[in-house]
């Protein structure tokens, strides 16, 4: 018998009349859907004063759900403190990085290294648990919700001020290991007692960023010992079921391969639109986001997709989940309309739910939950969607979704010839002196990913840690901070056959946050063949050409030169301060390309690609290919038909073929 794709929605009685669940289970299961999930900021109602628990209304929502053919997701409620626990505890209260409170009123208001709402987070986690830990109908668990949405992943004061020089003094053992470490010498920072550290803000110019370096670490570990204290409750009080959390996108403050450790599998919350406002493509405007307004970019939801798929890689199934409960990864919150949160929120166009829907199987997603059942008729979210109106009458998307034929999804592998590596650290450590405002470690790393997609390639994105054996080609796009084991395990990769490429920055910093003291690129000099030269910070409007064979190609944002000691020059730069130096360098299975340029990206990948003996079909603009459990995903992201390969594909279309 075959899996297919499965639907669910993020459902909120506590908003709504004690009569409608039963009716929303009914609508519900008639759309098709197997899952609701319920209950992520519903802590004032479950506990409305301190120790007083009115279960009531849950217990009847459950059931309803459950007498109505509905399988239940329930969230411990701990992204909302309610305010008689802050009122009576305001240190729990997280800080921004101004120094300053941030207030009750919202959401995600408490700080990850309180001692007191830990306490509270594992008393309702527990109570929650004995409740309805081995309810028949409750499947699975969601712990909190968007870890660090709102930018609420690190707090620059309070309990995480008070805990941060412990951490430290953990780490390194003593004050002249700290300073040696973070090379404190400098600018006369070195400490002389634990206390005198302070989070790195509000210092008169950029903090020390092996400073930002550690803080972020440390912070990170807050997050992941906050979870892992509700895992540990969950899997004692509600066996058999699955624990998942709802990643976001392009979030940055914490490490998710840490956080993600014991986690059945990951979820994420998957908005288009929005996400295309904040994260338009490498070196594009407003042109694009005009031109995707209406869908999203295909490449910035497949860039997501595809991490959180690869997130537990190895790991495997850590709970015993229930008898046809998909193990794979969900989208919980879909977009199924205008989202509220962006500078603009267009409409939808026709088509999009389900293409969105579409894309998310062929990455990989074994669920897809739509976020909202009914638009929110109160507070913050009323001009967010949902499958259905603020009077409850079908909206746009109910529509798309009804008229989806899950036949076409079957579950299985995702079969990726190639890698693309992806590391947190790098990231803080890469964003904390970025040197040239057009360049991040997100546009660099999605600029090769979306030149690996523009060439109808699936991808697995994976941590360096993760197994690499079986790829042809491992794609390492900004890993600026390279580990001694990193590179031993990169030599034997290429030893063994394997293709590696390189971005620009590519191992320029130590796990300290110092670069090399031999410079870049430390521990895979030899393997690579090169030192760095120069490297050069490209204003907009200001280019360095690139000459690579018969072509000519503008890099901006960032150009590096290198010193050759075994490898040999593939592209050079031409005029400009670095004139007839190294560009693009070789040297056996190795790679490195030191200039910020697409299409200088995409030509040197794909003749790679073709010499490794992988398929490679140069995609139109916003046509995309993606492949699963032998069915390959045609999909047109275009507002207008293209045509490709004899072929006429309709607006924001797609087609499933048999491979």
């Amino acid at each position: 018998m075959t899996d297919y794709l499965q639907l669910a929605t993020c459902d909120y009685p506590e908003h709504v009349p004690s009569d409608r669940p039963a009716v929303y289970a009914k609508q519900q299961r008639e759309l098709g859907l197997t899952y609701v999930r319920l209950a992520e900021f519903a802590w004032s109602r479950m506990e409305p004063r301190p120790g007083e628990f009115e279960w009531a209304w849950l217990d009847e929502a459950v059931d309803a759900y459950a007498a109505g053919g509905m399988k239940v997701v329930l969230c411990t409620p701990t992204p909302t403190p309610p305010a008689w626990l802050i009122r009576a505890h305001p240190e729990i209260l997280p800080y921004d990085d101004q120094g300053r409170v941030r207030e009750f009123g919202s959401r995600r208001h408490y700080d990850f290294a309180s001692p007191i709402y830990r306490e509270h987070s594992q008393r309702i986690t527990r109570a929650m648990a004995e409740r309805y830990g081995q309810h028949a109908a409750v499947v699975g668990w969601q712990t909190d919700n968007e870890w660090a949405q709102g930018d609420t992943g690190r707090s620059y004061g309070g309990a995480s001020a008070a805990a941060f020089p412990g951490w430290l003094e953990s780490r390194y053992g003593t004050l002249d290991a700290l300073n040696l470490a973070w090379g404190n010498v400098f600018w006369s920072m070195e400490y002389t007692d634990w206390a005198q550290v302070k989070p790195p803000i509000l210092t008169v110019i950029e903090p020390n960023p092996s400073h930002v370096l550690d803080y972020y670490r440390f912070c990170s570990s807050l997050i992941a010992s906050f979870q892992a204290e509700q895992v540990a409750i969950l899997r004692e009080l509600s066996p058999g079921r699955f624990i998942t959390h709802n990643f976001m996108i392009f979030e940055s403050s914490f490490d998710h391969y840490e956080v993600a450790k014991g986690l059945d599998f990951v979820s994420w919350d998957n908005y288009p639109t929005g996400m295309l406002e904040f994260f338009a493509p490498s070196g594009q405007g407003d042109d694009v986001k005009t031109h995707f307004a209406r869908t999203g970019h295909p490449d910035l939801i497949g860039f997501n997709h595809d991490l959180y798929r690869g997130l537990l890689r190895g790991q495997g199934s850590l709970g015993r989940q229930g008898e046809g409960t998909p193990s794979g990864p969900w989208v919980m919150e879909q977009q199924c309309g205008q989202v509220n949160w962006a500078p603009f929120n267009p409409l939808p166009a026709r088509g999009a739910v389900q293409l969105w829907t579409a894309q998310a199987w062929a990455h990989g997603i074994d669920v897809v939950s739509y976020f909202r059942w009914r638009a929110a008729t109160m507070a913050q979210e009323v001009m967010h969607s949902g499958l259905l109106r603020h009077d409850e009458t079908p909206d746009r998307g109910h529509a798309e979704v009804e008229a989806l034929n899950l036949a076409l999804f079957p579950l299985g592998e995702v079969r990726a010839s190639v890698a693309l590596l992806h590391d947190y650290e790098s990231l803080w450590i890469y964003d904390a002196q970025k040197h040239s405002s057009s360049m991040s470690y997100w546009t660099q790393t999605v600029t090769y990913y979306m030149a690996l997609r523009s060439l109808g390639l699936d991808v697995d994105i994976l941590h360096p840690d993760a197994d690499l054996s079986g790829y042809a080609v491992v794609v390492a796009p900004a890993l600026t901070l390279v580990t001694k084991a990193w590179a031993q395990k990169f030599a034997a990769l290429s030893e063994g056959g394997t293709k590696l490429v390189f971005g620009p920055r590519t191992a320029f910093r130590t796990p300290g946050g110092e670069t090399w003291a031999e410079g870049q690129f430390g521990p895979l000099s030899e393997l690579i063949g090169a030192k760095l030269l120069q490297y050069d910070s490209l204003r907009p409007g200001l280019i360095q050409n690139v000459r690579y064979g018969e072509s000519t190609f503008a890099a901006t944002g960032w150009a590096e030169s290198y010193r050759l000691e075994g490898a040999k020059a593939v592209a050079s730069y031409v005029g400009g301060p670095q004139d007839g130096q190294a560009a693009v360098i070789r040297r056996g299975n190795v790679t490195v390309i030191g200039a910020h340029q697409q299409e200088l990206i995409g030509t040197v990948l794909s003749e790679l690609l073709m010499n490794a003996g992988i398929q490679v079909d140069s995609l139109p603009e916003g046509v995309r290919l993606s492949r699963r459990a032998g069915r390959t995903l045609l999909q047109n992201w275009n507002p207008q038909a293209v045509k490709w390969q004899g072929q006429t594909l309709a607006p924001v279309s797609f087609q499933v073929l048999n491979q």
